[in-house]
């Protein structure tokens, strides 16, 4: 068996490297492998044939599909760990299906460069409610199957669209390190910026995107006024004048990942974060970082099929099996999340909701994210930002 593996291995090489000495299982007499430069015409036209023949065998329950595992991308870090614990591995061992992990930061412009060059390696994504929408529009998601899924009505509302279904419910809020403010941590938004009353660097996500409302939120905006005054110049202006208060004391972070790292160095006294991964870093690390909910910002995440995936049976297999209620239930387990199954939803006891927007009391003056409008604004919203960042 070893030699022929190894046979086999080498016969997916150029046919050119057939040319130096290889292990062979078709020696003559002597039960030795030998070179197939020693192997006369009639003894190597059948060694050939063997091989062929062991190969039509060894293909014939493969196809196309099987070249690779099935493949999910999600936003890496202690999120990223409790899905796989939760999710893929017993999806595996349940369905037999390989599958493998990526991760990425997110971007709509990712999605369509791959599917443009014809990169098929990504299968089902996580992607933010904007890369829904836009991916959606522009065809590069397969309709999802809501049937297959148990129906609509098995979700809650924001998480229900033709190309996706959600994933989890999140929000972005205010961490801060305890033993840094022995008196108390800040609040609000405004306690965010008050470099006086509270001292040290402030982490923020280097997107216009929460960073634009967080900042009118800060002077003093009510929650449900904040997009009414973002679609004005004013409203904008406004906003990047707030920003420019801040502006020395933020540490800009890319992936949400690298957050606790920051608060934990010290690099940073408070960040802009969510609420889940702290709690993890508390838990494992010993650590004391307190949370406010005050004036959150909430989103939900999709599960996404990508267009060109040669899995999608078996991607959409495996989002019926990450959006089932026991599922979910697994996952809040591991890390504070909100899910988006309303059975799993119900059946949280008060403890696993209580850091998470599945708990009413944390989402009284939340403010919901809108996706449509940073779909109309967000182009000509980050090239001021990026400009205003590079300043």
């Amino acid at each position: 068996y070893e030699q022929w593996h190894r046979l086999i291995l080498h016969y997916g090489e150029p046919m050119a490297d057939l040319r130096r000495p290889i292990l062979f299982p078709c020696g003559a007499g002597t039960g030795q492998a030998r070179g197939i430069r020693h192997l006369s015409d009639g003894r190597l036209a059948r060694c050939i044939l063997a091989i062929l023949s062991l190969a039509m065998v060894a293909s014939a329950g493969c196809s196309p599909e099987g070249a690779r595992p099935l493949t999910v991308v999600d936003w890496g870090g202690s999120s990223q760990d409790a899905q796989r614990r939760a999710y893929w591995i017993p999806f595996s061992k349940a369905t037999g299906i390989p599958l493998r992990e990526a991760s990425w930061h997110g971007g709509v412009g990712v999605i369509r460069a791959r599917i443009k060059s014809g990169d098929d390696s990504w299968d089902v994504v996580s992607v933010e409610t904007e890369d829904l929408i836009l991916g959606c529009q522009e065809g590069l998601y397969e309709p999802m199957d809501w049937a297959r899924l148990g129906g609509r009505d098995a979700f809650i509302d924001s998480a229900v669209s033709d190309c996706g279904v959600g994933s989890e419910e999140w929000t972005y809020l205010i961490s801060y390190d305890a033993d840094r403010f022995s008196r108390g941590g800040p609040q609000t938004w405004a306690d965010f910026w008050d470099v006086g009353r509270f001292p040290g660097k402030r982490g923020m996500r280097k997107t216009p995107k929460y960073t634009l409302e967080f900042a009118l939120l800060a002077d003093g905006v009510p929650p449900d006024r904040v997009y009414p005054l973002l679609r004005t110049r004013a409203g904008v202006d406004r906003a990047f004048r707030k920003l420019n208060q801040l502006k020395p004391w933020i540490v800009w972070w890319t992936s949400i990942t690298q957050v606790p790292g920051l608060l934990t160095t010290g690099k940073v006294a408070m960040s802009v974060t969510s609420p889940g991964r702290m709690v993890i870093v508390n838990r494992t690390q010993n650590r004391h970082f307190r949370l406010s909910w005050h004036d959150n910002i909430y989103a939900v995440d999709y599960w996404v099929v990508l267009k060109n995936s040669p899995r999608k049976p078996e991607a959409m297999e495996l989002i019926r099996y990450m959006s089932l209620p026991q599922s979910q239930e697994r996952l809040a387990v591991l890390i504070p999340t909100g899910v988006t199954n309303k059975a799993a939803a119900n059946a949280l006891p008060a403890r696993l909701r209580r850091d998470t927007p599945s708990d009413p009391e944390n989402m009284t003056d939340a403010l919901e994210l809108d996706g449509d409008f940073w779909v109309e604004y967000g182009d000509q919203l980050t090239q001021r930002f990026n400009a205003w960042v590079a300043r």
